[in-house]
């Protein structure tokens, strides 16, 4: 009998701290970022702790905001000290598909360039915040020597999220081939009875339960063998501040659950733990994207 198929499971970590999320930036532009209360260096380390807590340790791509790595590089040493990928989420926070060409490969390149002199290592991953990309932009991210992109969210009922063309793409797995050495990851989404279902994490994964949510993982893996999931330091942090002016669907999306988040990852691993936790990096290297049938030369 033939070895059953190792699943993948590949845990993404966003790196930007509480007051840079989109849903907040009418109280909190760039401009007073660095009024704020900083939060990120405790979360991250507190991430960091627990995936050293499983044997084997789990390895996870960390996209690193630039403004983080530029005020915190001792942040990003640590991610790749304890052995986990470092990629880029960009340099400010800024939604991709609304940039002009300039404006978005400046922001590129300059995360790039500053993550790579940090670690001394080549950055091969980017994540666009709020998964803002178009096929636009993923030119330019290849462009910017990007290997791979993990932006693409398939849950077309958010505003913010970008739509790419994946018809006629090459896929493995998870995987799918955008060019020749140029490699989308999209966050895995559940497709039941003829609908995407939003199940890669972040909000979504503090407001399902947690029994349902593992029975759609389960599902993903059943299908593609990866499991794409993604979370920010700030979701495990309950005591972050509360601005009284933040109120209504705004609040109620961003502290949804934070007290219970870092239990319910640690319980999700538990129940995966028959399952390798891997980097999208190493995660790229174990799988054959096959050239389309009859285009071989005799």
């Amino acid at each position: 009998m033939a070895p059953e198929k190792q699943n993948n499971i590949l845990i993404t970590i966003d790196v930007e701290d509480w007051f840079q999320v989109e849903n907040l930036r009418p109280w909190f532009p760039p401009s007073v970022w660095d009024t704020q209360e900083t939060r990120v260096q405790r979360n991250t380390t507190r991430l960091l702790d627990l995936f050293d807590t499983f044997r084997p340790s789990i390895k996870a791509t960390f996209f690193v905001l630039g403004w983080i790595a530029q005020r915190f590089p001792d942040v990003v040493r640590e991610i790749q000290s304890r052995g986990h990928e470092v990629a880029s989420h960009g340099n400010l926070h800024q939604l991709n598909n609304h940039m002009d060409e300039a404006t978005l490969r400046q922001d590129l390149d300059k995360s790039k360039k500053l993550l790579e002199d940090i670690t001394g290592t080549q950055v091969r991953g980017y994540r666009a915040p709020n998964f803002s990309i178009n096929d636009r932009v993923l030119q330019l991210i290849k462009k910017s020597g990007y290997t791979y992109d993990s932006s693409y969210n398939s849950f077309d009922k958010h505003g913010r999220y970008g739509r790419i063309s994946t018809n006629g793409s090459r896929k493995a797995g998870a995987a799918i081939e955008i060019d020749p050495q140029f490699i989308e990851l999209p966050i895995s989404n559940l497709f039941l009875f003829g609908q995407t279902l939003p199940w890669g994490g972040g909000g979504y994964f503090r407001l399902l339960p947690l029994s349902l949510f593992t029975l759609g993982v389960r599902n993903i893996l059943a299908t593609n063998g990866a499991y794409i999931f993604y979370l920010h330091p700030w979701e495990i942090d309950p005591e972050q501040p509360r601005p009284d002016a933040v109120k209504g669907v705004n609040a109620w999306r961003h502290y949804l659950n934070l007290e219970k988040t870092f239990d319910r990852l640690a319980e999700l691993i538990t129940r995966f733990k028959t399952c390798k936790f891997i980097t999208c990096s190493q995660y790229l290297k174990t799988i054959t994207i096959e050239p389309p049938k009859g285009n071989s030369k005799t």
